[in-house]
């Protein structure tokens, strides 16, 4: 079983309280923060993998650590689904994520839930779509938020995830390695007055399993098809998979 050994955010008793109370914390310089440390780019990332589940018009879907709801909003605006349920452990996020669905219109189509993310309420089969953007790192246990994932999707469901990763070429992997521990825990601190959650970032980006190590652990879980992209040099990656 694969497990992070350094990060234990989720599950874990006071440790998740901690981090729920971190998120809850910068919720309301989130959105500014990850735009600007990403110089925008995040925003493509999001739409390739919503674009990859296009030819499939899921009408049912769930987006797991949905934070303030970029990735449910893009989902909703591009594919149109009956239903789409954001799901995560801080209200705070959820918050700003509810107040920008009800100014674009979009309440009746998004809907938000407090959920404990390895241990999901929903029934099984649940789903057409499952997808995930930049939130999977902080689970104490991958394996079993993906077991999870896996068993509210309806068999033939998709699965799409996003995730920020280390570059491995020369010369980004030297280069993201200076960004992320210079620039990004010190202009994450000013901007979002909390000492330790852009260096809790970067914790999590380097412990996070990559690549072929990913698609393992996916197929452990239940899924198949399973693939991966790397994306703009490899700061960001996604992955696929069908269940």
């Amino acid at each position: 079983m694969y497990q992070q050994e350094t990060i234990k955010p989720y599950h874990d008793g006071e440790k998740a309280q901690q981090v729920e109370a971190m998120f809850d914390h910068i919720a309301p310089s989130y959105d500014k923060l990850n735009h600007r440390l990403s110089w925008n780019i995040d925003r493509g990332w999001r739409r390739k993998a919503i674009a990859a589940l296009l030819p499939y018009q899921p009408q049912s879907l769930l987006d797991i650590a949905t934070g303030t709801g970029d990735f449910a909003i893009m989902a909703a605006q591009m594919l149109k689904p009956q239903k789409l349920i954001g799901a995560d452990i801080s209200e705070g996020m959820m918050d700003v994520g509810k107040k920008k669905v009800e100014k674009l219109g979009l309440q009746y189509v998004i809907k938000f839930a407090h959920e404990d993310c390895l241990n999901l309420s929903f029934a099984e089969n649940s789903f057409d779509a499952v997808t995930a953007a930049f939130g999977i790192r902080n689970f104490a246990d991958l394996e079993q938020g993906l077991r999870e994932m896996c068993r509210v999707l309806r068999p033939g469901g998709h699965l799409s995830i996003v995730e920020l990763t280390t570059p491995v070429k020369f010369p980004m992997k030297q280069l993201f390695k200076v960004y992320s521990h210079t620039v990004l825990p010190v202009y994450g601190r000013i901007v979002s007055k909390d000492k330790s959650a852009y260096s809790y970032l970067r914790r999590t980006i380097e412990a996070f399993p990559q690549g072929e190590r990913m698609m393992d652990i996916l197929r452990q879980t239940g899924f198949k098809e399973t693939s991966f992209k790397r994306l703009t040099a490899g700061i960001c990656t996604m992955y696929l998979a069908t269940k």
